[in-house]
């Protein structure tokens, strides 16, 4: 069996990549993330390197074992960015001295908060001297150059001095960030405001109070920057809390049961096979199934649902969830990373670290960011100093340039300080802070929204690639349906011809030659498979109460058919592909039976007896309750929705009939092995545009050909399947969307997992992360249209025409003002996404 090549993932024989998580200090605007993911890159082994400002993590993929973590912490801490390796259970590396990174957080908000503090003073303080007589009368001193140079120098030297001290040290190594260009601003501000204090005969005028209304608007913004950056991470750190930190260990569960003693310990040292008592009111702390006791489960944080489910001896219960109204013993099946909380917990802060596509220009023009602003604040300095100023000679002499800062009346503008004040209102005023949370911000709301609805999606090129959707292509069994069919019909071969059959019922026929009849001879060949339809013939014998011969020999042929030796005889179940393969003719009696059947929406099961066709046995699977629902929803949104099915082609269409599907949009008898190739096929071909009707299938063919009237497009394809025999096909696909029913593919092969195993999530995850790709849109949107008419209004280009100038101070301010604009829209997600 050979499946279609997909070129959108790595050849098989390349290396497995190794992730290594690292928890990042000192990060404050894109500058600085692309100075963390170049130092990383650079080190040897290292493949790619992945970081987010917003969480403070870098994702570094590199091959198994080339890499040492503490290796990685270590060289990013040299260069001034605290690092320290993320290990199992969040325990830190030997090397680090860090704290805990919540803790961390938390106290940089308290410094920052400390600083503001000060700095608010200062700057009231600073400001009140301009209230003239006023200010002199409740205070005297408010009036006294020097008392405002004490001001400034103690800006400089308390809440401005890691500003300044972090800015040098990215200059220093060859990183500028924005404390580089604050730290510029506010120096050349004081310094050249100091010169004229101390040489006064140069006729200069003193702006102490910039370098103090610059600090404090810029800390301003920092502050209500990491409280939203706070909120916007609210969601995850509620997800994680949900992780149980203590279990009660049953020591002797073959003694006493879940009434022996217990004992409490840490929930990530339990074992596999371990039984753990859980009492009403507790979070259940492993995965594990319930082999003593009855109660009911909250199960809201995985499902988002917040009615209980009942559960008793052999149903499964998931770690995290909340035990209400019994005590039960559970016998532990998954621990630690390996719990469904755990890698939800990993996936959502992988997919926090994805990066959408957009995100790369933001992330390319803030690698060079800082070099540009720098240069764009020396040439408007070069410009007004030997010519602007000398252009327009009523410049210097107006009293305009009173706009920039609060200079003595006296004193006339020297064409230098003019100059230097508008190249330092152009260092100040750029923000490569807003440029590189435009993306994380919105993502870590997006994500953290999903993973509390019970919608996982894998990152910002998930949301990327889901805003570029055009075609849904959904899986029959077990994603459409219920997948839980039941057995309609069973017919003996021989009475076929009768016409005493009907449609919906269920016919009892006398044996076949052995002592057995058609469905306990298939029941016994199913008992070696555990497809949906093995499941229903199963069930039919038990209600039967037949009993089910031994069989041996099993072979299956996924899609396609299963055998079996039963009494020596060899029984073939499955399709007519199957049993033509295996040479077994087909009546036109019986297969004009099986088109009748698979018109009703049937699947069709035909079963062979020692190389003659003995039957046919006609199962049914019910549309589950939201498939038309989600069906209408999709297409509302401009999206073609489309049927892919193994069965044959009669029962696909009879069930894309019940969803008000055209029966172009039906590929139908198509084995799992080939899902891919239909995926890749629909890539290809692109989509047909609104209103084509001129699509039609071949003779012979399961798959279509579209002829009339063809939109050449390309297709954007999101696969909506179970995650077990659909993984090729989800892999293939744009976007995998997989329900929750095969837990460990569906995490591993799809984009979007849907927790709750619900149609209707489809299109919420849709609408989900179209609002959350808006959101970065609009946040780059808005980082770079800051720049794009902050820069040349600080440099003074309306100054000539209209007398208007952004000041130092005023610059600061609207610098400030943008990056908590960016992280405040990614906030207000959470709110749009209720009315998407």
């Amino acid at each position: 069996m050979q499946l279609v090549p997909k070129t959108k993932l790595a050849p098989e024989f390349d290396p497995i990549l190794e992730k290594i998580i690292l928890d990042v200090g000192g990060m404050k605007c894109a500058g600085c993330v692309n100075a963390v993911e170049r130092q990383l890159t650079q080190h040897p082994g290292v493949k790619s390197a992945c970081v987010n400002l917003a969480t403070e993590v870098a994702v570094v993929e590199s091959e198994t074992g080339a890499v040492d973590a503490d290796a990685l912490a270590q060289r990013l801490t040299a260069v001034g960015f605290p690092t320290q390796p993320r290990k199992p259970n969040g325990i830190a590396g030997e090397i680090s001295t860090l704290p805990d990174p919540a803790e961390r957080q938390r106290r940089e908000m308290r410094s920052s908060v400390r600083q503001l503090a000060i700095a608010a003073i200062l700057l009231l303080l600073s400001g009140s001297g301009h209230f003239g007589n006023l200010g002199s009368l409740v205070l005297p001193v408010l009036n006294n150059i020097w008392f405002h140079c004490g001001l400034a120098t103690v800006a400089l030297l308390i809440p401005g001095r890691p500003i300044i001290v972090d800015g040098w040290l990215g200059w220093r190594r060859n990183a500028p960030n924005m404390n580089t260009l604050v730290g510029l601003g506010t120096l050349t501000a004081y310094i050249a405001s100091l010169v004229a204090l101390l040489f006064p005969k140069m006729g200069w005028e003193c702006f102490f109070d910039e370098p103090v209304m610059m600090l404090g608007f810029i800390l301003l913004g920092r502050t209500l920057e990491q409280q939203a950056r706070g909120r916007a991470a609210a969601a995850f750190r509620k997800l994680l809390a949900l992780q149980p930190q203590v279990a009660r260990l049953i020591a002797n569960p073959e003694k006493g049961g879940m009434g022996s003693s217990s004992v409490e310990i840490p929930a990530e040292q339990v074992r596999v096979g371990e039984w753990v008592q859980v009492l009403p009111g507790d979070k259940i702390p492993v995965d594990g199934e319930v082999v003593v006791g009855k109660t009911t489960v909250d199960e809201s944080m995985l499902t988002g649902e917040a009615v209980p489910v009942i559960k008793q001896p052999g149903d499964m219960v998931t770690g995290g969830t909340l035990n209400q109204s019994g005590a039960i013993a559970i016998q532990t099946t998954r621990t630690g990373s390996d719990t469904t909380l755990a890698r939800i917990v990993a996936l959502v802060e992988a997919a926090q670290t994805r990066k959408a596509p957009v995100q790369k220009l933001a992330d390319t023009v803030a690698g060079y960011f800082t070099y540009g602003v720098l240069t764009a604040s020396v040439l408007t300095f070069v410009f007004w100093y030997f010519f602007g100023t000398h252009i327009w000679t009523d410049v210097s002499m107006s009293g305009g340039m009173e706009m920039m800062g609060h200079a003595t009346h006296e004193a006339p503008h020297s064409p230098l300080l003019i100059s230097l004040k508008l190249a330092i209102a152009v260092m100040v005023v750029a923000c490569p802070c807003a440029l590189g949370l435009a993306t994380p911000t919105a993502i870590l709301v997006g994500t953290a929204m999903g993973a509390e609805r019970g919608l996982l999606i894998k990152g910002g090129d998930v949301l990327e690639k889901v805003h570029k959707l055009n075609t849904v292509v959904f899986d029959k069994t077990g994603t459409l349906t219920t997948g839980n069919p039941i057995v309609t019909d069973c017919l003996l071969i021989e009475e076929m011809g009768s016409g005493e059959w009907g449609v919906g019922s269920m016919e009892t026929h006398s044996p076949l030659s052995t002592p057995y009849s058609l469905i306990q001879l298939a029941a016994a060949v199913e008992s070696g498979t555990h497809h949906p339809l093995a499941k229903a013939i199963q069930q039919e014998a038990q209600q039967q109460h037949l009993s089910i011969p031994e069989a041996v020999d099993f072979h299956t042929e996924p899609g396609l058919g299963v055998s079996a030796v039963v009494e020596g005889k060899i029984v073939l179940l499955g399709n007519w592909d199957w049993l033509s393969w295996h040479g077994i003719a087909i009546n036109e009696t019986a297969q004009q039976v099986a088109e009748d059947l698979a018109t009703d929406g049937k699947t069709v099961v035909c079963v062979a007896v020692g190389g003659t066709l003995a039957g046919l046995i006609a199962v049914s699977d019910t549309l589950r309750p939201d498939a038309q629902s989600t069906v209408d929803k999709l297409r509302q949104m401009g999206l073609r929705v489309m049927l892919l099915s193994g069965d044959r082609q009669e029962a696909a269409n009879a069930i894309a009939k019940q969803l008000g599907l055209d029966s172009a949009d039906v590929i139908a008898g198509v084995p799992p092995a080939k899902k891919a190739a239909a995926i890749q096929s629909l890539q290809l071909k692109g989509t047909r545009g609104q209103g084509d009707k001129g699509t039609k299938k071949t003779p012979n063919s399961s798959l279509r050909t579209d002829t009339i009237n063809r939109v050449s497009i390309h297709s954007v394809v999101a696969m909506v399947g179970d995650g077990i025999n659909d993984a090729p096909a989800l892999s293939q696909a744009d976007v995998g969307i997989a329900l929750h029913s095969g837990t460990d593919v569906a995490m591993e092969t799809a984009e979007i997992v849907l927790m709750r195993d619900r149609l209707n999530d489809v299109v919420e995850s849709i609408q989900l992360s179209r609002a959350t790709f808006n959101k970065i849109r609009q946040n780059l949107f808005w980082a770079f249209a800051y720049n794009t008419v902050g820069i040349p209004l600080a440099a003074g280009v309306l100054f000539p025409s209209l007398g208007f100038v952004l000041n130092p101070s005023g610059a600061a301010a609207l610098m400030a003002f943008s990056s908590v604009s960016v992280v405040t829209n990614s906030i207000l997600l959470r709110r749009l996404a209720h009315h998407p």
